[in-house]
């Protein structure tokens, strides 16, 4: 009588898959906690909440009459609102997309592309199901086009800093990697701050933008963690960065020692 050969999957293989499952668990959780209070402020914005609405005016009205009687505070604020516009974000990110795709680096690349490029389209379909119109202020300071919720500028921040934070973190040396991280958060806050104190979202439209592009990011970041693993690559650790082992070819000069993908 033959005895059964019972084959038993190797112990490493196991442990990656489960850290895998946690990993891709842990994600979908920090998805749901960002879209969560997203839809529960969009709910908010779309029955005209009185204590939100009322937040929102006290928040603009106090710096709106800031700004009118400091015009250097003014001029600053126009100067950040200009510089982090989309259009701003496209400028920068549009030569990382060029440049990874001349390293050989194409997943990077999609991850670029289809970050901003899906952000900015997820912003607008928002814009128009919310349909929110922008502040009315007496002697307004600036105008901006469109409707108010969310705010463009601070998704397109959250997601633009993000994205170039995740693509270079593996050469970034460790120890400045926390104050990167917390340079993109202040560059997110500023550019938020700068449209509200200008009169031309509200503060609920940034708290809005905030959200749905971190999670956006999230589900950007769990996204491109999957595709790795289809091609048996580690998932994502996200204080190594997006690829890791990509490192000489992230960086300028020869890339000589991680074979193109």
């Amino acid at each position: 009588m033959r005895a059964a050969v019972v084959t038993a999957t190797p112990r490493p293989v196991r442990t990656a898959r489960a850290r895998f499952g946690v990993r891709t668990t842990l994600a979908f959780i920090a998805i749901f906690v960002a879209a969560v209070p997203f839809a529960i402020l969009v709910t908010l914005v779309r029955t005209a909440s009185p204590k939100l609405s009322h937040l929102d005016r006290d928040v603009a009205n106090s710096l709106h009459r800031f700004a009118v009687a400091h015009s250097g505070f003014t001029t600053a604020m126009k100067t950040v609102s200009a510089v982090g516009s989309p259009l701003g974000w496209w400028i920068v990110l549009t030569p990382v997309f060029a440049w990874l795709l001349y390293r050989r680096l194409p997943r990077l690349a999609a991850f670029v592309a289809v970050s901003t490029l899906g952000s900015s389209l997820l912003n607008r379909a928002i814009k128009l199901t919310v349909d929110r119109a922008r502040p009315h202020l007496s002697d307004p300071i600036a105008n901006a086009a469109g409707k108010s919720f969310p705010s463009g500028h601070t998704q397109s921040a959250i997601v633009g800093c993000g994205v170039l934070v995740l693509v270079f973190l593996p050469v970034v040396r460790r120890r400045v990697r926390p104050w990167l991280v917390v340079a993109g958060v202040v560059i997110v806050l500023l550019i938020g701050f700068s449209r509200v104190a200008l009169g031309v979202h509200y503060f609920s439209d940034v708290v809005g933008a905030i959200l749905i592009g971190l999670a956006w990011l999230l589900a950007m970041t769990a996204a491109f963690s999957a595709w790795r693993r289809e091609e048996r690559r580690p998932p994502v650790q996200l204080a190594e960065g997006l690829e890791p082992e990509q490192r000489d070819r992230i960086s300028p000069g020869p890339a000589t020692q991680t074979p193109p993908e």
